[in-house]
């Protein structure tokens, strides 16, 4: 018994030290959230089972939790670096599958058909505005910025205020509200799956998310020219590295001495 309770053991450890590097190796990645491994004790017994003898075999792994606290936020000097400043995600759409994606990595361009893409190509979705900006739906729409405006101007640049309200400007000096960015919550943001490049998908365990813009309700504002940094902590994972890394090694010294009882025992019938 004590072979399988140490070889879980081996395995818990093992995942906790995946986990940890998987932390390490994003330390720099934008938007990226830190995750910890959590475990839960293994009883075996029954209904007729003294409860003082019950043994327990080991651990399993419960959950691998994910952390979205706010990481640190560097200033980029880019229009269309955004950074939110408390809660929400950047809600985008991929033009291909048209599947929903959710992120805290704001790093967007302009591509060739004047559309607001991360790296990835999925395209920034925004809520519509009226003229002055002010957010009249929650009907989402690909942030689009026109070549041109009515006048006929050239559009030459765009920025966007805290409250996430997408502004196109054209050289004519006029300056045109496009949509302001829709942010999107969850009742359990834990129930997110990864998906990779920071992102996230919705699921059954996050619930569907409610849409609004920056700075109402809980919903963090908006910092352009900023993006948020990874909020894994190298000093903590380190600590955590080592803890992992000495739980891996008991684990295998039980396996070791396991080994020499019962070689001992073999010996002794022979």
């Amino acid at each position: 018994m004590s072979f399988y309770t140490s070889l879980n053991g081996l395995k818990n450890a093992q995942t906790s030290l995946g986990t940890i590097a998987h932390n390490i190796a994003n330390s720099e990645t934008y938007g990226f959230k830190r995750s910890r491994t959590e475990f839960s004790e293994i009883v075996a017994g029954t209904a007729l089972s003294n409860p003082k003898m019950i043994q327990g075999i080991g651990a399993s792994v419960k959950s691998i939790t994910q952390n979205f606290s706010l990481g640190p936020v560097e200033q980029t000097g880019s229009a269309l670096d955004l950074a939110i400043t408390g809660d929400g995600f950047f809600t985008t759409r991929s033009p291909i599958d048209d599947q929903t994606q959710y992120t805290r990595a704001g790093s967007f361009t302009i591509s060739g058909t004047g559309n607001i893409v991360d790296s990835s190509g999925n395209r920034l979705q925004l809520l519509p505005v009226d003229a002055n900006g002010t957010v009249t739906g929650n009907t989402l729409q690909d942030a689009n910025l026109p070549v041109q405006n009515a006048a006929g101007s050239d559009f030459v640049g765009v920025t966007v205020d805290k409250s996430g309200v997408v502004s196109a400007s054209y050289a004519d000096g006029t300056t045109e509200p496009v949509g302001a960015v829709a942010l999107a919550s969850f009742i359990s943001p834990n129930g997110l799956k990864k998906v990779g490049d920071a992102n996230w998908e919705s699921t059954g365990l996050s619930g569907l998310p409610s849409y609004g813009s920056a700075g109402s309700g809980a919903y963090g504002k908006i910092a352009s020219g900023a993006l948020e940094r990874s909020n894994v902590d190298i000093a903590e994972e380190l600590v955590g590295l080592i803890t992992a890394q000495r739980n891996f090694q008991a684990n295998a010294k039980a396996i070791d001495t396991a080994t020499q009882i019962s070689q001992t025992v073999i010996n002794l019938r022979t």
